[in-house]
């Protein structure tokens, strides 16, 4: 079971068909002037692409046949959606340019091969006749990490969708394993192994619109993750595509013969090869779903109870905690929907108990048996009661949870109407959250004052403490802001430089779960040192001596 492409946008996100969150009557917008201090929201829609022309294909008919005798008729396709839908992925900065119509990196064909073999055949092409490959499974990366780029100015560039591989292979009870092929979408992998009474965990935000493959190469992390991991704690083995031929990773349960491959696979980004299948952890089915909030007084009291949880060892699933700007960002926003006299009272009813300042919001999220959840969701909420928090009961939980994977669907309304809106996220030790998080809210805010279209405006900087670890925890940040529509590439390059600088600068990593991609590259030096860039860069000589597989990505 795949996704028919022609039902999603080419330049956006979700379905085509999708209820627009945000009308043009919608009582946010009114709310979203004042707050950015604009006196009007311009009408800035999307070029259709049927005004857009796409550059001719560079690829000879000699090397279209070659395709076509690998994947078939059906599967090589060269049509202008096809070509649009595979030319960037789905950041903020992707869509400044197919939203334009500017798709000068269209690939020149796209395929869809059906089995490891098929896609061997075609990276085997590739790398003989010099022709740049870009690896694509859900095309959900927000770093830049599928664009259709060329290693060379002028060279062709082939696109290789690897989303009619879906089959799981083998399901593994005894050992609680899955052989799975990589380019299966969430949704469908998740009714299938839970058709066994089993579940992978893994739901990042994207995961409607996103494969396993994915998740593999760009080292991604699910909103569950205290319990069932990051995509390199539940990979066990891997398959990949090589210009040299199938690599399959090691997949016993620990091994001291040498470094463990697996880590090098994961975080790849297509830049060594294409992930064809993976065996992968899985876990029964959990008997309860706890999910619920907490009320904080200050940020660093929620931080304080996060760490906690985690040296205390208590299974959660997940422990989510806003800052103040975004606590206040969403129930506002909300409110502004439904009314504002319900709002109104809860603040009277907060004031009474002592949170007149900027309280913050915690979800915490257990899985599991019931015994452990009870248990997990008692000790939680003597921690958290302990530092402080009000108990909210599991009403916000609750709504969290049923609309976790809506957020990306505000941003192509938002960017109708010339605001942009991005996100990045980091992590760093549990001694340094604070500091970061305060470091790079001020970097982001300076350099959107910095970069506004009129004198008075203004953007909004939120952040939340995503995932976290018993030395540390992720920070991820969200921005809003006017655009500068006579430069919005350079404004958001602007504040990218800004907030990268500083991460780096106050000891966070330049990315904890949305890859390296393009954006990254510049900083990742930095990060890894010399010793460590010349080691990942003389394995990508050895396994693709060309270059041909995602060029420009994770190592420039």
């Amino acid at each position: 079971m795949t996704i028919d492409r022609t039902t999603l946008r080419w330049n956006g996100w979700g379905p085509v068909r999708q209820e627009n969150p945000l009308p043009g009557d919608a009582p946010q917008w009114h709310w979203i002037e004042e707050t950015l201090g604009l006196s009007r929201l311009p009408s800035t829609p999307a070029v259709a692409l049927h005004d857009i022309r796409l550059p001719h294909t560079r690829l000879s008919n000699g090397t279209l046949g070659k395709l076509r005798e690998i994947v078939g008729e059906n599967q090589l396709r060269t049509d202008d959606y096809e070509r649009a839908f595979h030319a960037r992925g789905k950041s903020y900065h992707d869509l400044l340019y197919v939203r334009a119509g500017n798709l000068d990196m269209a690939p020149d064909a796209v395929v869809y091969p059906r089995s490891a073999d098929e896609v061997l055949a075609v990276v085997k092409l590739c790398a003989e006749e010099d022709i740049s490959l870009i690896p694509y499974g859900g095309g959900s990366s927000v770093v830049g990490g599928v664009n259709a780029m060329s290693k060379s100015l002028g060279g062709a560039v082939i696109t290789l969708d690897t989303t009619l591989m879906t089959r799981i292979v083998q399901i593994d009870k005894v050992s609680m394993t899955a052989r799975i092929e990589a380019g299966i979408y969430g949704p469908a992998l998740e009714e299938q192994l839970q058709s066994h009474g089993v579940t992978l965990g893994h739901y990042p935000q994207s995961f409607q619109y996103s494969t396993l493959g994915g998740w593999i190469a760009a080292r991604g992390a699910g909103q569950q993750s205290n319990r069932y991991g990051k995509a390199e704690k539940w990979l066990v083995s891997a398959k990949l595509a090589t210009p040299k031929g199938f690599w399959t990773t090691e997949a016993t349960p620990a091994s001291a013969a040498g470094p463990n491959l697996n880590q090098l696979v994961a975080g790849s980004e297509g830049t060594l090869g294409v992930i064809c299948e993976a065996v992968v952890k899985i876990h029964d089915l959990p008997e309860r779903k706890d999910y619920r909030g907490y009320l904080f007084k200050n940020f660093q009291a929620g931080v304080d109870a996060a760490r906690r949880i985690n040296h205390a060892e208590i299974p959660v699933a997940m422990v989510r905690l806003s800052d103040a700007p975004e606590t206040y960002f969403f129930q506002t926003f909300s409110a502004t929907n439904t009314g504002g006299l319900k709002a109104k009272l809860q603040r009277a009813y907060l004031k009474m108990k002592g949170f007149d300042n900027a309280p913050c919001l915690m979800l915490i999220g257990h899985e599991g048996d019931k015994d452990t959840v009870v248990w997990a969701q008692e000790q939680t909420e003597e921690i958290c009661k302990r530092l402080g928090a009000l108990a909210l009961g599991t009403g916000p939980g609750k709504r969290w949870y049923h609309g976790r994977f809506n957020s990306p669907a505000v941003r192509d309304p938002m960017m109708d109407r010339g605001l942009g809106i991005d996100t990045l996220e980091t992590s760093t030790r549990w001694s340094n959250i604070a500091n970061l998080h305060e470091k790079v809210i001020a970097a982001i805010d300076t350099a959107m004052s910095a970069n506004m279209p009129e004198q008075n405006a203004r953007g909004i900087v939120m952040a939340h403490v995503s995932h976290s670890y018993p030395d540390g925890a992720s920070l991820y940040f969200t921005f809003i802001f006017p655009r500068q529509l006579d430069r919005e590439v350079t404004q958001w390059q602007a504040l990218k430089r800004a907030a990268s600088d500083a991460i780096l600068m106050n000891g966070g990593t330049i990315s904890h779960h949305h890859g390296v991609g393009t954006d990254h590259t510049p900083w990742l030096g930095e990060e890894k040192g010399p010793i460590g860039m010349s080691i990942l860069k003389a394995t990508k000589r050895e396994i693709d001596p060309k270059g041909v597989m995602n060029p420009g990505k994770l190592l420039g």
